[in-house]
Order: structure tokens, then C-alpha cells, then sequence
């Protein structure tokens, strides 16, 4: 967790220093008669910087964030297995290195979850549901997860009409150093034919202009093995089709105007070949399923302060995604089945922010997103979706007081060259929080929040093949939240302790699943879901000397979430698939002059695979364990850093997806140089 911004503090402070020195001196050089007294100087302009950091304490909405120190320290793998470890977090991961990995917030799905990637939205509109796998954490600078909103209010509305956030934010590498350069060089490598080269570069070309490009191969057999129980027998076998290949390169551009309006501008691609391992059938082993994934964005983000009371942020932003899946089986009529699409999103997005006082705050959001989608479907409706979303948003602070209320309108239509098109749908979403500091000299917070929120069907939902419906409604789903926040120092050998206690009540209404009809799957709303539960969070560090320190965190999920359709179905009030009643984390990292140590373990409760409970379709709970070395030294202007991790060390075999076997004990071995 980053509280906030050092660099932002040194230099305010110098700067306030600087000014203090200059009006001490301006003082005397009047009372001594100094000759320039009078005469007008220009002063060299200064620039304060400072990347705003979300808290966790005093905010109204539930926000969990992960600083780079701490993701390095903490030897995390990848993406999901970051935001595993954030509270109310539940990642679904299909297995192996290329699986498929997709978060879900609090049991309200995958499509209700939003990824932004520097501040804009990321976008699937034909599946609606972001695989964070493809994002690497080696050039990330914090990850943060929000349930509701983020109390800025400078942000698209795409993403006030989003149940939770998650936010991946990069970082100019030459943001806080004078240096006219840097390079990065980085290589990673480990078990099941795992290696991943990484390089990032970072030249200023001129005093306010500053680019960097960075660009990563990844390579994995993934033949992990795994233990197969059949009744009374077991036998160990190896995961097939499980290889990826993939390539990833981006460049950055980032700019500081005159007027101190920054620009930066993203270009991304990523292409990737994998193996669809499938799942796990007894006395059959074969697997011929291959997917392709090409994906390339172009964002801009412009960001200027008029004044103290107006503010204004501008995105834009072409999004390309093609995807092949192949599947070779006797059962199709030529042997295979080729499916091809091809997406394409255009989208704008401006944000108008009025502070006249500082108590209150308003802003106002405008987003227009175009979506198309080309299928090799035999009678693809080839459909375009016109989106457009507006959010109004006010805060007010009042002594220890804040309140902060959203409206969001969304209204969508739809253009199809074949088949039924989908009614216009509009919906109008309210969101309210308040957040209450009793006493000022305590770090104590009373929280609560109510947002309500929609979910249109996508492409896949509305059109795909024969189970597609076009009468399908949005799903709909409302949160409530109650919490309480504190931080302090409440022990003398602690420098701080920061706890978080949510408890929380979600609703999901019109739920869309597929279920059978006369001759075929159908999509259908069918479906009402409760879910109850509590997040805790804590956080604690402890310095055993002036050159050791220990750092603990941990949270914990209860989570009930059921299924409330119609008392006449079996699995009336059971948990629905998936979600465990349990689960949470815990880490202990250790800082050293010689060497940094962590040690972390991850565990769920039993979850089901199907909708009845009963132990046929019980999925067992785990713990995971890992633990991380890792040193960094400093050659001359060169820094080196090392890094050894062991994975799930007690070799624990798992599935969090049912018949998709997770790999055993493995280990990484990381060692990059900066300079």
C-alpha cells in the first residue's frame, strides 16, 4: 500500500523551504539597503509533480492498492496473482501459464469488473470480461482495486458505471531524476519451460518531453505434472497443450505543456499464440485446442487545471482485437472448426471538474463509444453498438463530513445487417457515500456506500451462433456497504497499524445464464443472486532495529452469495458456483542490508463447480505457499537486482476452475540491471 507520494512531499517541502529563505532575505536585504530592492527579477519556473495515490483509510469506498516496492518484495508471478490478494477479489484461473484469468468483485461477476489501464478503460464488448493475464508487473508502478468508486472525480464515466475498478498505472521512468536516460534489462526464467526476456528504455528529448518503449517475450511449454484420482486408483500424468508463446511491446509518450497541462499518449500491442490445455476427462487425454490473440490500442490522455476551480480531462482512444480459436476433431465435418472475430472499438471520453469552494466539488463525464464486430459465423449479424454515458457527480465536506453522490445516465442502440436487433436500452444508476471522521486527532472513519449499476449483454450474449438471444434484459445489481477504517500507532514497537472492516450487501437481478431450451442452449435471464459478506484488511510494521524491519499484511473474505431464483429449484439458497465462503491471505516480508525475505500464503474454503450443492460437485479448499530472496546491488551508476522464488512449496495440487489441475511446486529466478 502507498499512503502517499515521498517524492511529491520532499519537493513541496523544498520548495516551501526555498520560498521561506527567499521572503527571510528579501526582509533584510530592505532593512540593509541591497542595491536590487525595487527592481522586478524573473524567477525560474518550478515544477511540483505528485501522481495522486488512492488511500485506504479515509475514503468512503472500499480501495485496496499495491505500491511497486511491495509487488517486487512480495515476489508476485503475474497479474492474478496480485489481485488474488486483494480482499472481495475472486480470479478465476483455467490453469497453466497461459490460462485464462479473469476477477471478479464481491460475487457480482467478471463483466461487472472494469480494467483501466493508465486512467482509461480497457474493453471487450464481444465477451465482456478482461483476461488480466495478458499485463505484465514488471513496468507497473502501483495496482489498486476499488469496490464502487474512486473518489475522484475526475475520471471517465465508463468507469462511474462500473460495480468495482481495477486500476493498472504505469509510471514515466524519468519522472523524479534529472537523468537525460535509463535502461532496464530484465530476464526471467523457471519450471515448465518458462522464460521471459524484458527490455525498457526511456530517453528525455527535451526539457518537458520525455518517451519510453518497452517490449517482452514469454515462453512456456506448461507441461506441468499433476496427480489423476479415479476412485481407488491414482496416477501421476502431465498437462498437455498447455504452451505459450507471446510477444508484448508499448511506447509511452509524456508530456508537461507550458500551462502545466500534461499529455500522454499510449500505443500498445500484444500477440500471443497458446494452447487450450482443456479439461481433465478420464481415459481421455487428447487436446487440440489453439487460440490466437492479437490486440493494439492507441490512447490519449490530456489533463489540463484552467484554475483552482476548473479542471478538465480528455481521453481518446482505437482499439483493434482479432482472436482464432481452432479445435481439430473428427466430429467436425472437415475435421476442424475455425472461428474467427475481429473487434474494433472507437471511443472518446471528456470529464469537466468545478471546485468554487473547497468544500464542494462537481464534475460532469461524457463518453461516446462505438463498438463493431466481424465474425467468419455462417450468417454473422455483424453488429455495431453506439454507446453513450454520462455521470454528473458531487461532493461536499463538512467538518468531519463528506458526501459524495453520482448519477449516471447509460443509453445504448444497436445496428445489425442481419437477423433481430435488441431494443434501445437507457437506464439512469445512483450511487451515494458518505464518510464520517468522529474525532480529529484519531484516524478513525464510519464509511457507507449504496451504488447501483447495470450490465448490457454482449455480443456473444445477444448473437453467438444459435444460443444467442437478442431479447435478453441487462443484468442488474445493486451494493451496499458499511465499514469501518483505522489507522495509528497504538504500540510503541509498531510504526503503524491500518485496519479495514467492511461489511457488505450485494443484489443481482435478471442474471443472464445459458440454460436448455426445446432444442438448443439458450441465453436467458434467469437468475437472482443474494450475497452477504465482510472484507478485513490489516496492515502493520514492525523495525526490529534501525537496519531490520518486518512488514505484515493480511486480509480475510466471508462471503455467502445464493442463489435465490425460486424456492422450487434444487439449489435454491445454495452458494453459487465458484465462490468459497472463506478465503484470504497472509505475507510477512523481511528488509535487510543483505538480503529481503518474504513469505506468503494463500488459501480458499470448499467451493462447488455446479449450482447444487452436494459433494459430487464439491471443489476441495487449498493453501498455497511461496516464499522470495531477493537482493538488489548498487555497481557504480548501475543498480543489479537478483531475485529466487519457490511456488506453492508444499506442492499442493489444486483446481480453482474444476478439471483444470493448477501446477505443483515450481520456481522463478529473476535478475535484471537499471541503469
Amino acid at each position: 500500500m502507498i499512503k502517499d507520494n515521498p517524492y511529491r512531499c520532499v519537493r513541496l517541502r523544498l520548495c516551501l523551504y526555498c520560498l521561506v529563505c527567499c521572503f527571510c532575505a528579501n526582509l533584510q536585504a530592505q532593512q540593509t539597503g541591497d542595491s536590487i530592492t525595487g527592481k522586478v527579477h524573473a524567477i525560474p519556473e518550478v515544477g511540483i509533480k505528485g501522481r495522486r495515490v488512492p488511500q485506504r483509510i479515509s475514503v468512503a469506498s472500499p480501495i485496496q492498492v499495491f505500491g511497486k516496492s511491495e509487488l517486487e518484495n512480495l515476489g508476485l508471478q503475474n497479474m492474478a496473482d496480485a489481485v488474488r490478494r486483494f480482499a472481495g477479489a475472486n480470479v478465476r484461473d483455467y490453469g497453466g501459464i497461459g490460462g485464462l484469468k479473469t476477477v471478479s468483485v464481491r460475487s457480482l461477476g467478471a463483466t461487472h469488473t472494469a480494467v483501466s489501464y493508465d486512467g482509461v478503460a480497457v474493453s471487450n464488448c464481444q465477451a465482456g470480461q478482461i483476461d488480466i493475464g495478458r499485463f505484465s508487473l514488471d513496468d507497473i508502478d502501483m495496482l489498486s482495486l476499488s469496490i464502487g468508486q474512486d473518489e475522484d472525480l475526475l475520471q471517465s464515466a465508463r468507469l462511474f458505471a462500473s460495480a468495482g475498478v481495477l486500476s493498472i498505472y504505469g509510471k514515466n521512468p524519468l519522472e523524479d531524476t534529472d537523468k537525460p536516460y535509463t535502461f532496464k534489462g530484465q530476464v526471467k526464467g523457471g519450471s515448465f519451460g518458462f522464460i521471459n526476456p524484458s527490455v525498457t528504455w526511456a530517453q528525455r528529448i527535451a526539457p518537458r518531453t520525455t518517451y519510453s518503449v518497452n517490449g517482452n517475450y514469454q515462453r512456456a511449454n506448461g507441461n506441468y505434472p499433476f496427480t489423476l484420482v479415479n476412485g481407488k486408483y491414482i496416477t501421476e500424468e502431465k498437462r498437455r497443450n498447455s504452451d505459450i508463446q507471446s510477444w508484448h511491446a508499448e511506447g509511452n509518450l509524456y508530456h508537461t505543456m507550458k500551462d502545466s497541462s500534461q499529455l500522454q499518449v499510449k500505443a500498445y500491442y500484444f500477440d500471443s499464440e497458446r494452447g487450450l490445455p482443456g479439461s481433465i476427462i478420464l481415459y481421455n487425454n487428447s487436446s487440440n485446442e489453439r487460440l490466437w490473440d492479437k490486440n493494439f490500442f492507441v490512447q490519449a490522455q490530456y489533463r489540463k487545471d484552467f484554475s483552482h476551480v476548473w479542471a478538465l480531462l480528455a481521453q481518446a482512444k482505437y482499439n483493434y482485437s482479432w482472436n482464432k480459436y481452432e479445435d481439430t476433431d473428427v466430429k467436425y465435418q472437415d475435421g476442424k472448426q475455425t472461428d474467427i472475430n475481429k473487434q474494433q472499438e472507437y471511443y472518446l471520453s471528456g470529464t469537466l471538474q468545478w471546485q468554487p469552494v473547497r468544500s464542494f466539488t462537481a464534475s460532469w463525464a461524457n463518453d461516446l463509444i462505438l463498438n463493431t464486430l466481424d465474425s467468419n459465423m455462417p450468417d454473422s449479424p455483424l453488429p455495431i453498438r453506439y454507446s453513450w454515458l454520462s455521470a454528473l457527480n458531487l461532493s461536499y465536506q463538512w467538518q468531519g463530513l463528506t458526501a459524495t453522490g453520482t448519477l449516471v445516465h447509460t443509453l445504448i442502440t444497436e445496428e445489425v445487417e442481419k437477423g433481430n436487433r435488441p431494443d434501445n436500452r437507457h437506464r439512469l444508476c445512483p450511487t451515494i457515500s458518505l464518510l464520517y471522521r468522529p474525532w480529529k486527532e484519531q484516524s478513525l472513519f464510519l464509511r457507507m456506500m449504496y451504488k447501483s449499476t447495470f450490465r448490457v449483454p454482449t455480443f456473444n450474449d445477444l448473437y453467438y451462433q444459435r444460443i444467442g438471444n437478442t431479447n435478453l434484459r441487462p443484468e442488474k445489481a445493486q451494493e451496499f456497504n458499511l465499514g469501518i477504517t483505522w489507522s495509528g500507532s497504538p504500540f510503541s514497537f509498531t510504526d503503524y497499524v491500518a485496519l479495514t472492516i467492511d461489511g457488505y450487501y450485494n443484489k443481482v437481478d435478471d442474471k443472464i445464464v445459458a440454460l436448455p431450451t426445446t432444442y438448443v442452449w439458450k441465453m436467458l435471464n434467469y437468475g437472482k443472486v443474494d450475497i452477504t459478506g465482510a472484507d478485513v484488511t490489516l496492515r502493520t510494521a514492525i523495525p526490529l532495529n534501525r537496519r531490520i524491519s518486518l512488514t505484515l499484511t493480511g486480509s480475510y473474505t466471508y462471503q455467502k452469495a445464493i442463489d435465490v431464483t425460486s424456492k422450487e429449484d434444487k439449489n435454491y439458497k445454495d452458494q453459487i458456483p465458484y465462490t468459497p465462503v472463506h478465503s484470504g491471505n497472509a505475507s510477512l516480508s523481511v528488509e535487510t542490508p543483505w538480503v529481503n525475505l518474504a513469505y506468503t500464503a494463500t488459501g480458499v474454503s470448499e467451493r462447488y463447480y455446479l449450482p447444487q450443492n452436494i459433494r459430487e460437485n464439491r471443489i476441495d479448499g487449498y493453501v498455497e505457499h511461496a516464499l522470495t530472496a531477493s537482493r538488489t546491488f548498487s555497481l557504480g551508476s548501475c543498480k543489479l537486482r537478483l531475485q529466487a522464488e519457490l511456488i506453492n512449496l508444499t506442492d499442493e495440487q489444486y483446481d480453482i476452475i474444476k478439471y483444470y489441475p493448477m501446477p505443483g511446486r515450481s520456481f522463478r529466478l529473476t535478475g535484471s540491471i537499471k541503469f
